[in-house]
């Protein structure tokens, strides 16, 4: 009977479902040496060949096509054997990999950790940060357990749980607004500088239908994925930019700054993504029912 490498068959689904083996290479931090080895081995102990390569990259073959059906169920399997030996702990336990935005990450969740942590100092949570695309394929291809995005996320069977909303504000360096300006339009910003988030963000897809919306385009000057980043340059007063207000809702993370509501108003959604056939484990349910927790505070 041939052993099967677990790692070895979810680096196979990621070839597959990258269509190359440098894509699942940097998908998993490896070099793609390390990930052609590893699928030659997995061939080798199933002695059939799983892959061929085609001119548009790599396809799985008639017995790949089923490894790749039965290493799902597998999966599956595996995943429920953990938790059912896990409940016999009256401690939870276990790596949960949660991905998200740098908004997120710095201003959400630092908090829920620490509370986590401290409830349960045998649950470890891993982060990985991304714009909203990256994180809902590496929920679809089973290296992130949850996706903490901006919603609507769309992708293949997928399971959303909206958790709760954050209002746009506009920031602009302190008093170099000497208008009387004091809620924004879209077209009273038009003329001046925009600082945004770069695209492929749902942010950053919310702010220019935003400004679609009223009949007109977004043309930023600078077009950054750090929301850290977006702040310094508008301290420094080389233009606006509309942000979270979860980014500025601490005095000192708004300082330097002058913040404006927007007309008409700009909310967004966060929601909780996961694949539909994910099995909840303790641990992930109990991350799960933090981020519940920390939008209804807020």
């Amino acid at each position: 009977m041939a052993n099967l490498n677990l790692d070895h068959l979810a680096t196979f689904r990621l070839v597959i479902s990258r269509g190359s083996f440098s894509g699942a290479a940097d998908a998993l931090g490896l070099s793609q040496p390390a990930v052609s080895l590893q699928i030659r081995q997995l061939e080798q102990a199933l002695h059939v060949r799983l892959i061929e390569r085609t001119s548009r990259g790599v396809r799985p073959t008639p017995a790949g096509l089923t490894l790749a059906e039965h290493s799902l169920k597998i999966d599956a399997v595996v995943s429920t054997a953990v938790e059912s030996v896990c409940l016999h702990s009256d401690e939870i336990t276990g790596t949960v990999t949660v991905g998200t935005g740098a908004t997120a990450c710095i201003h959400l969740l630092p908090p829920l950790l620490q509370q986590l942590r401290q409830a349960h100092p045998l649950l470890k949570v891993d982060v990985r940060t991304g714009n909203t695309s990256d994180i809902v394929r590496g929920v679809e291809e089973n290296r992130i357990d949850i996706g903490l995005v901006t919603l609507p996320a769309a992708g293949k069977n997928l399971s959303i749980i909206p958790l709760g909303t954050d209002e746009f504000v506009v920031i602009m360096e302190k008093d170099a607004s000497k208008q009387s300006v004091k809620i924004w339009t879209p077209g009273a910003l038009l003329p001046l500088p925009l600082i945004i988030f770069e695209p492929g963000s749902g942010t950053r897809a919310l702010i220019d239908q935003w400004f679609r919306e009223t009949g007109h385009m977004a043309c930023p000057i600078m077009e950054l994925g750090s929301i850290e980043a977006i702040k310094r340059m508008v301290r420094a007063g080389l233009g606006y930019s509309i942000v979270p207000r979860m980014s500025v809702a601490c005095i000192g993370e708004r300082a330097g700054l002058d913040l404006y509501p927007v007309t008409p108003p700009l909310h967004r959604t966060l929601g909780a993504v996961m694949r539909e056939d994910r099995i909840v484990s303790r641990a992930i349910n109990e991350v799960l029912k933090s981020l519940h927790s920390s939008f209804a505070k807020n």
